[in-house]
């Protein structure tokens, strides 16, 4: 189970497709959310990039947590392609941001 909502991941996608534009407001929300929530975080966007299978869910949150040696908005902002592998991730665990991409690009 995520420790994370989709909503909050959907904000991080459209965060970082904006990088240039967004970094310091991306960075600021990362380290806003639990060490918990980063850690989900963190353990989608491996299962987006093929690290780790959706059923190794519980195992890249453990191995997130255990191995966070660098701040995790840091992290993130230095992975290359972090918005498609959250997309990719959470569609390997069967959820999709798509309607909360939606709902925040429109404002709501």
């Amino acid at each position: 189970m995520l420790d994370i909502s989709v909503y909050k991941i959907a904000q991080v996608i459209l965060m970082a497709r904006e990088l240039g534009r967004a970094e310091g407001e991306l960075r600021g929300f990362i380290e806003r959310l639990t060490e918990e929530e980063q850690a989900s975080l963190v353990a989608v966007m491996w299962i987006g990039r093929e690290s780790f299978a959706a059923d190794e869910l519980e195992e890249a949150k453990a191995t997130a947590l255990a191995e966070a040696t660098i701040p995790t908005a840091d992290y993130l902002i230095g992975t290359p392609h972090l918005s498609d592998h959250l997309e990719n991730g959470l569609d390997e665990l069967g959820l999709s941001a798509v309607d909360e991409e939606d709902d925040l690009v429109r404002g709501g």
